[in-house]
């Protein structure tokens, strides 16, 4: 009997172990948290998925959306390391960050094309004018702007339906401020979401839709929506890696950014990680249909990321009609180069 006892709690020695062991491997994964822009998403998702693998699991990549908006809120409260933004750092946000000491170096990773979708059967409006958006999306349109007619006479006398970004969503911000003319400035009679996909679904499922989301969604889609052409004045250009590149699709291009929190870039985990996105970025950036900068720009940012240099040099001001050359040169960090 007595050896019988002495198995049973070495048994349960050793089970005991091997818990207290497992829970210490698991209170030992560094966690890394990102949130903010469904559209920089996919392409830091597949990092972190990257990372980790690359790091057998030690370190866990928790990337979230809840729109550039939320994701600054919550970054400037500290309760993130990276946030994910579709638009530069707004004034408010600059303050809320001053305000809970949160110094950030901004990262451009990529250029977007937001791109305006039709329904595949649309064979209309397939090109259509900034000012003709303008008249669709003003706040004044609202309940008086709803047939197709109403901005070209040659158009069907249907009610269109409308779906867009929602208003915490960088995407939303720069639409505005391009179309519009003031950010955040816009009818609010539209199907709204922060989740790309059911913009595009409403769009794919409705003859009369018109929505706008990111070009990784629109190029995922492309058999269900098709893209709009946008003239704003010399002639009508389709977003493409062609049109985007040369800076002839505007005024709907746009950088794209990670914000990283410096104090966060003292954890090794998090400074490996950026490292690890900025080596690379091109190669995902282009697996994700948005378009790279040039590789000596990514350097460029690495060492401006490993110099901690802290802030913003859009002021607090979106950015319209950059080009990448633009905000190569804005960013003082390399001349543009093909590649």
């Amino acid at each position: 009997m007595l050896q019988v006892h002495t198995l049973k709690v070495l048994s349960m020695f050793i089970l005991m172990s091997a818990l207290i062991g497992a829970a210490d491997i698991v209170s030992a994964q560094s966690i890394i948290k990102i949130d903010g822009s469904s559209t920089v998403y996919p392409i830091t998702k597949a990092l972190a998925k990257n990372f980790q693998v690359a790091k057998k699991d030690i370190v866990k990549v928790m990337v979230n959306i809840s729109s550039s908006g939320s994701g600054f809120n919550k970054f400037c409260r500290g309760e993130i390391d990276i946030v994910n933004a579709s638009r530069p750092i707004l004034e408010n946000e600059m303050a809320e960050c001053k305000n809970s000491r949160v110094k950030f170096v901004e990262i451009p990773v990529a250029f977007d094309a937001i791109t305006v979708a039709v329904n595949s059967d649309n064979n209309w409006s397939t090109t259509m004018t900034v000012a003709q958006l303008k008249k669709i999306w003003e706040p004044i349109a609202q309940g008086r702007i709803t047939k197709w007619n109403q901005i070209n006479p040659a158009w069907p006398n249907e009610d269109f339906k409308l779906f867009g970004a929602d208003s915490a969503s960088g995407t939303f911000d720069y639409f505005t401020k391009a179309i519009v003319g003031k950010s955040k400035l816009s009818r609010g009679d539209y199907v709204e979401s922060e989740d790309d996909n059911v913009l595009v679904e409403g769009v794919a499922n409705n003859k009369n839709g018109l929505g706008f989301f990111g070009f990784h969604y629109y190029i995922e889609n492309q058999d269900k929506v098709k893209a709009v052409a946008i003239d704003s004045g010399n002639g009508s250009v389709l977003p493409s890696v062609e049109t985007v590149e040369s800076g002839s699709y505007q005024p709907l291009s746009r950088p794209i950014f990670i914000y990283v929190s410096i104090k966060a870039a003292e954890k090794p985990e998090v400074r490996e990680f950026v490292e690890f996105y900025m080596k690379n970025a091109l190669l995902q950036v282009k697996k994700a249909k948005s378009f790279p900068l040039p590789p000596s720009a990514y350097r460029t940012m690495l060492e401006h990321f490993n110099n901690k240099r802290s802030g913003t040099v859009f002021n607090g001001r979106p950015a319209i009609g950059l080009t990448i050359d633009d905000l190569i040169r804005r960013e003082g960090r390399t001349e543009f180069e093909h590649y």
